[in-house]
């Protein structure tokens, strides 16, 4: 089996943070291809950045069609995650996405925590469904940059973090966004309550799914699209825009 892990920033240190963690997750015998995009925003921290990063993942996605058995979402955001599903042959799981229903599983209201701003999360968890099951958000002061050069100080704010959410009413709490990927080992200990790492509950939900082998959607808005035409996309973008 092949697990696609795509990073929708252009940052190929996190990448490789996602992959490292999607590697540890995995059972064995499971390929894990790292995937970043050719063009879009370094790191996604806006609602403008996020529209023009969907662009580069579903090119991104279009590379690797047909050759992997499942896909994750290695963005916080979930960036193009229903387009995803429409273009791909094969399952595409959300690491956010996943790691929040995950947390409904283990309790009875979740929290997350974050670099930076809430509020797009807020509404992320919103079109899943989720707002009734979620305790509280908290972006800590932290950015994904500095969490490459400083992990011990990202850890500690991030522990924090979760302390906040805890004492909100937090059953678990869901570690938001690609640059939080494998610290859930290091926060563990100190936290009376489950940590939900993205990548770990993707990989782990795609696996499920790509052993499923559940048939693709034929109607409705997710359905795969056929004879479309375009202008100045990348070859194979424009070939499963024409149902090739």
């Amino acid at each position: 089996m092949r697990i696609l892990v795509a990073n929708a920033n252009t940052t190929e240190a996190i990448t490789r943070l996602c992959a490292d963690a999607a590697r540890a997750a995995a059972s064995p015998g499971v390929e894990i291809v790292p995937g970043t995009p050719r063009f879009g925003p370094a790191v996604i921290s806006s609602g403008l950045e996020n529209a023009i990063a969907a662009h580069g993942i579903l090119d991104l996605l279009a590379e690797h069609a047909g050759q992997v058995d499942a896909v994750v979402l290695a963005v916080s955001l979930d960036t193009a995650l229903e387009a995803a599903r429409q273009l791909m042959p094969c399952p595409v799981v959300g690491m956010t996405e996943a790691a929040c229903f995950a947390a409904c599983m283990l309790g009875n209201r979740f929290g997350l925590v974050t670099f930076g701003g809430t509020e797009s999360y807020r509404r992320l968890i919103d079109s899943h469904g989720l707002t009734s099951r979620c305790a509280g958000l908290v972006g800590v002061d932290f950015t994904p940059q500095r969490t490459l050069v400083d992990p011990e100080g990202a850890v500690r704010a991030v522990g924090e973090g979760i302390a906040r959410l805890v004492a909100g009413g937090a059953d678990a709490v869901v570690l938001g966004g690609a640059a939080l990927a494998g610290m859930e080992p290091a926060l563990r200990e100190a936290s009376p309550v489950p940590l939900l790492d993205g990548i770990t509950c993707g990989v782990r939900m795609a696996e499920a799914l790509a052993r499923m082998k559940p048939a693709r959607t034929r109607q409705g808005p997710l359905a795969p699209v056929r004879d479309r035409e375009s202008l100045g996309l990348s070859p194979a973008l424009s070939a499963l825009l024409r149902g090739a």
